[in-house]
């Protein structure tokens, strides 16, 4: 049972949920909705769909083993009461789940993108794949490009059902038309494109409050090569960047007297942002930006369940 606990939170089967939750709605708030008028939809069918989203599910899993598994020194330091590998899991075993999970989740998504007709799907998982062991054996511990790949992982979460039926969409252009297409692409891009920038602000968030270990072991974040300063000034202009955009969907939305998606917007949305970027100049322990880190996890939620009420 210990080993079993550990397994799964070595997994983070939280992230896992929060990612299935993201692609459901995604799916089940905006795509089939979209189409419902229509004889026929693109959508993915529940069983393919599912699928997609199980081999997303395991690729991230496997992401999440390497990356502890090659953090380890690190995690001894930052956060020494929550490390699985080599304490409850021994190392190699670690290995093999990461290629087993790896493996998994790309073989379903060649066998996805072939019954769909989306070639493409299979290769760009074993790129997921590749950019997840890229990113735990060197870009981490780099300069910003660890932050975006992470970030740009993230956003794929989205994009990946919202491409995917756009793809479908193309092979029947005759019956969607442009609008359809260019309606789901706004969605997609809008959706994606929080989860980019929200998850880069808590990237750059976690790399301050990991600033003690990973100095210790020749890492180059962000908050080691410019001050733990500049790293607030970075975060809080990006929260700005986002908080701007939000206020323009916020105004849009307003327009088509969407009253309980423009409350939702405001009030669990912009303003927990507005809160985090108050707090952020003036966090100065761990604990300070851990719970920084815990509210934009919580913005995080209230963004992808604001699928709801479109």
């Amino acid at each position: 049972m210990k080993l079993i606990a550990a397994f799964f939170r070595l997994i983070r089967w939280l992230n896992l949920l929060f990612i299935a939750l993201t692609q459901c709605l995604f799916q089940y708030c905006i795509i089939v909705p979209m189409f419902r008028q229509h004889a026929i939809s693109p959508a993915l069918p529940l069983r393919y769909f599912s699928l997609l989203s199980l081999s997303s599910l395991l690729i991230a899993a496997g992401g999440y083993i390497i990356n502890d598994y090659f953090d380890l020194n690190i995690d001894k330091i930052n956060k020494p009461g929550r490390i699985v590998v080599e304490r409850v899991m021994r190392r190699r075993w670690a290995i093999v789940w990461h290629w087993t999970l790896s493996v998994a989740g790309v073989l379903i998504g060649m066998y996805v993108g072939w019954k769909t007709g989306v070639i493409w799907l299979g290769f760009a998982n074993i790129g997921c794949v590749i950019a997840l062991w890229v990113y735990s054996t060197t870009f981490k511990k780099k300069l910003l490009s660890g932050n975006i790949i992470i970030s740009l992982l993230t956003a794929w979460v989205v994009m990946v059902i919202g491409s995917t039926t756009h793809f479908r969409m193309i092979a029947h252009s005759d019956i969607f038309g442009t609008v359809s297409a260019s309606k789901l692409l706004r969605f997609t891009f809008l959706y994606s494109g929080f989860a980019f920038i929200i998850c880069l602000i808590r990237e750059i968030i976690k790399d301050v409050e990991d600033i003690r270990g990973d100095e210790r072991y020749g890492c180059r974040t962000m908050p080691i090569v410019w001050g733990v300063h500049v790293s607030k000034i970075v975060a809080g202009t990006w929260i700005g960047v986002l908080t701007s955009a939000l206020f323009i969907v916020w105004a849009y939305i307003l327009q088509f007297g969407w009253w309980i998606a423009a409350l939702w917007c405001f009030c669990a949305i912009i303003l927990p942002l507005l809160f985090i970027l108050t707090k952020l100049f003036s966090a100065q322990s761990t604990a300070d930006f851990a719970k920084l880190s815990s509210w934009i996890k919580f913005v995080m939620l209230t963004g992808i369940l604001s699928m709801i009420f479109f």
